[in-house]
């Protein structure tokens, strides 16, 4: 899923999280599963920002040439308003859009 087209809440928000661990039956399977999907879209962003940023690199390390560019504060700044990683990956969960399985369990079950 695209981190830009989200529609995860930009603030922190309250959740049962007995109601979001009914898939999995435990709270820290739920939890650890939501946080190995932040860490994914969080590498994500920022590959996209460093990408983006490296246009504007410059490559001299003279003082009098240090000024601020637009464009750079801009990006900055529209990546700054997005909404966290984990937020992301928490609305993901819960729309079930995140793919998981547990080969621990998988091994019990044969």
């Amino acid at each position: 899923m695209d981190y830009r087209k989200s529609n995860a809440p930009a603030n922190t928000v309250t959740r049962d999280m007995m109601k979001l661990s009914e898939d999995t039956g435990n709270v820290y399977e739920t939890v650890m599963i939501i946080s190995k999907r932040a860490n994914q879209i969080s590498v994500e962003m920022k590959q996209d920002l460093e990408k983006k940023l490296q246009e504007f690199a410059s490559y001299n390390d003279n003082l009098e040439e240090v000024f601020e560019n637009r464009e750079q504060i801009e990006i900055s700044r529209y990546y700054e308003k997005l909404p966290k990683s984990t937020l992301i990956a928490a609305q993901e969960y819960e729309e079930g859009k995140v793919y998981y399985k547990n080969p621990a369990k998988e091994k019990n079950n044969f």
